[in-house]
């Protein structure tokens, strides 16, 4: 079995927020109990709606917000048991706008070395390993005394990466590292990701709205809904059969590229509802085209078998049956 990188237990982050003039501030479960691991050289995407709590979970695997409850383990260790040099050394990010995360004042060869220069790598070495990397991504040497200002947007996204990979991290958070890009280009960032994990058997948590993009680089696809990870499969057949209504939804939502079919209709009851008042049970029920009435009232137990984890009630029947009731092949 592949090593286990990174694991998350029962993981919950609560902030407290103001509900309105003045008004008292009220919990906002931005994760609320989420359950996942990666394995050594894997990518699993990670999906879901704007305000799902996506870039909450990435921030905590990055060390940048510590759990309010639950554990995240990376490589066995407890994440808040590191300090910050030994999480920058094995988790590294790639952000989504290549125009904003890299510093206009330094060189891009000052860029892509300041990992090394936090873990006190000597000088000839970063040299050495600056122009490695550069070559690895696609970028000419003489662009190394550059600044991000004199590059495009896919050069610097490669800048991004090669800042990301110089340290050889144990895992890799790519929070949307294509939506800020050009079409073409995003496919030539997404096939240097796929070439230089196939290289070197990098592992990537993808954060994406880009259900395409997942696809085309992910093992394995965990649904988030509302701070918790309603479904999670294999890439193949997830996309195959989803499971999880909301999982169904998102998939329905993907535009084609003939023009006569319109916006498709994804059949949601109502809107997102307020994170500050959620729904009891299932929080997915108000929205939900199959919901039934137990939705309205109890949240759903998980059912984990060969084919993946889901937590709807669809499936509870099966998630609590003995396994003597089990219908015969």
């Amino acid at each position: 079995m592949s090593e286990t990188v990174l694991e998350a237990r029962d993981v919950r982050r609560t902030f407290r927020v103001s509900a309105g003039f003045m008004k008292p501030k009220r919990p906002l479960h931005a994760v609320n109990g989420v359950d996942f691991s990666i394995k050594r050289g894997e990518v699993v995407g990670l999906v879901g709606e704007s305000g799902c709590g996506k870039s909450t979970l990435a921030k905590m695997l990055l060390g940048l917000l510590p759990p309010t409850g639950g554990e995240l383990l990376l490589e066995g260790r407890p994440i808040s048991s590191l300090s910050r040099l030994e999480i920058a050394a094995k988790v590294q990010p790639i952000f989504q706008d290549p125009y904003s995360s890299l510093n206009p004042r330094k060189t891009i060869a000052t860029i892509i070395a300041l990992p090394l220069v936090v873990q006190g790598t000597p000088e000839d070495e970063r040299r050495t390993r600056v122009a490695e990397i550069m070559e690895l991504v696609g970028l000419p040497k003489r662009l190394a005394g550059n600044y991000p200002s004199q590059l495009s947007g896919g050069q610097r996204q490669r800048v991004a990466i090669a800042r990301a990979l110089i340290n050889k991290p144990s895992i890799v958070v790519c929070d949307e590292p294509t939506s800020a890009l050009d079409v073409s280009v995003q496919s030539q960032i997404l096939n240097l990701l796929t070439d230089l994990r196939a290289e070197f058997g990098l592992t990537y948590l993808l954060i994406s709205h880009n259900l395409a993009v997942v696809e085309h680089l992910a093992d394995r696809v965990a649904v988030m809904y509302l701070g918790r990870i309603v479904e999670e499969a294999a890439t193949k057949a997830l996309y195959a059969s989803a499971r999880h209504p909301y999982s169904q939804v998102l998939l329905d939502s993907v535009l084609t590229p003939d023009p006569d079919l319109g916006v498709p209709d994804t059949h949601l009851g109502t809107a997102f509802p307020n994170p500050l008042d959620m729904p009891t049970g299932c929080a997915f029920h108000p929205r939900c085209p199959r919901a039934m009435p137990e939705c309205a009232t109890t949240a759903p137990t998980p059912l984990i078998d060969e084919a993946g984890r889901v937590e709807c009630h669809l499936y509870g029947a099966r998630a609590h049956r003995p396994a003597s009731a089990e219908p015969a092949p």
